[in-house]
Parts: structure tokens; sequence; C-alpha cells
């Protein structure tokens, strides 16, 4: 399938069949163990991403490094593979085109782009030059829209349901694909803001968050793992290293040794 019909076929899954549970990965070799595990599409957490690389999360991380990255996950899966980009890592509307050709041109046919603390008006003027420059690459970018009203407390209680229905319609409005709302656990919030938002709705994996059955009876279309995978992996590793230095034995390390596969035939 070429990048046009993996586009097609990204969105369709927003749209048709059940919930969309999508893992963030950080690097080919995460990628490839999630597809391998039967993954429909694979995402880039910018968490992640950031940190396999040393820099904290936060429109930091040197542009070179995710597109990179985002080459290196498209070269060794075969599924749909959608970037985490922040807020885009400027907030000049003809430098964040050239980022989104960019990254359209590493084989990306999604991205996250987050309003974070800006304003929604700025943060709806970035989505249109996003949505323009993917035309005019001739892709079906997935734009996913994030906002953050939630996850950084940037209104509370009815406040911030209204502002994020709002703010989902302003984005709406500008050429998004669908709206993400991190920060959420409670189901009946979660319910009403899929009633409200006219968009494809994203989630994200969060203590307490229903599973991905009750979120698709709730009308959720997309549930994302974020940084979870990495610091999971990541703890076992502290935990294993640990052991290892302590006593300097084997089995600190040991696991299924069939769970990970031969990676050198995975990427040859």
């Amino acid at each position: 399938m070429d990048q046009k019909g993996k586009a097609e076929a990204f969105g369709a899954l927003h749209h048709t069949g059940g919930i969309l549970i999508l893992p963030n990965a950080w690097d080919a070799a995460s990628a490839a163990v999630m597809e391998d595990a039967g993954a429909k599409a694979v995402a880039t957490s910018s968490a992640a991403v950031a940190w396999a690389h040393g820099y904290p999360d936060g429109d930091i991380l040197p542009l070179p490094l995710l597109l990179e990255t985002v080459q290196a996950v498209a070269r060794v899966v075969k599924v749909p593979v959608t970037a985490d980009i922040e807020g885009g890592y400027t907030d000049d509307l003809d430098r964040l085109a050239e980022t989104i050709r960019a990254v359209i041109g590493v084989g990306a046919v999604g991205i996250n782009l987050e309003d974070g603390r800006r304003d929604p008006d700025l943060h709806a003027r970035k989505i249109e030059a996003a949505r323009k420059a993917a035309d005019g690459a001739g892709v079906a970018l997935f734009i996913n829209a994030r906002t953050d009203v939630y996850l950084k407390s940037l209104a509370e209680g009815h406040a911030a349901y209204v502002e994020t229905t709002a703010r989902a319609e302003r984005y709406r409005d500008a050429g998004a694909s669908g709206i993400f709302v991190p920060g959420p656990s409670d189901a009946d919030l979660i319910g009403r803001l899929a009633d409200e938002i006219r968009l494809p709705l994203n989630m994200m994996l969060v203590a307490g968050l229903p599973g991905a059955e009750q979120l698709q009876a709730l009308g959720v279309r997309r549930v994302s793992s974020g940084g979870g995978a990495f610091r999971a992996v990541y703890a076992r590793l502290a935990k294993a290293v640990a052991g290892y230095l302590a006593d300097g034995k084997a089995d600190n390390f040991a696991g299924d040794p069939d769970g990970l596969g031969n990676l050198n035939k995975r990427f040859s």
C-alpha cells in the first residue's frame, strides 16, 4: 500500500469497525514490536521520542530527530504511521507548513497537533496551515487536533467542558480530522464530550480510564497509550539493571525467549 492508500486506510479506521486502539512507539524497534503484536496503526509519542533522545517533552526536541524517528518507524512497519509533533515546534505558519511537508515526506499519514497553553485562535490557524500543506502534498493527512484544557487545567468543572467543546468546533472548522482530549477518565464526561464533538474523539490512556469496549459504547473512536508503553518498558529495565548491578546474574534479564522474536530477521 502506498502512502496515499495508507492515509485513506488510517482515516477509515476512525469511522468504521471498532474503536482504534493505538499504541505509541518511540523508535523503529518499539514500532515493529507493536505492529507484530497486531496493531492496525502505530503512533509516535512526543514524550517518549523526546525522552529516548535525552530531551524533555514540550516542543524542545530538535526537529531533525523527530523526522529521523518517524522515518525509521515508517521504514520498518507496513501499517499507517501517525506522528505526534507536539505544537509543531513553531508558531510561525510558514515554518509549520514546511514541517508538515517534511513529516509527510518521511512517511507519516497522520499527526497530533496540540494547543497547549496557546491561544485557540492561533491553534486554529495552525491547523488551517497544516491542512493546506498536506493538501498541497496530495496526502489526506489525519490531523488529530489535541486540546489541553483538561490536561493542563486551563478551566475547571463545566467551564472546562464548554471550553473544550468550543475549541473542538473551532478546530473542526479549521480542518481538523479528529479531536484529542487527554486527561479525562470519567465515563459520564467522556460520553458527553463524544456526543457534543462532531469529529472522531480520541482519549489518552490514564489511570481509571474505561476499557476499550466501554469507550466505544460511549462514542469514542480512538484511544492512545501515550507515554505508557515507554514508562512500562523503562521501569522494567531500571529494575532489571538494578538487580544485575547488585548480583551480576543473567536471570535479572530473563523473560520469554520467544516473546520478542528474531529482530535481526525482522529487520533484514
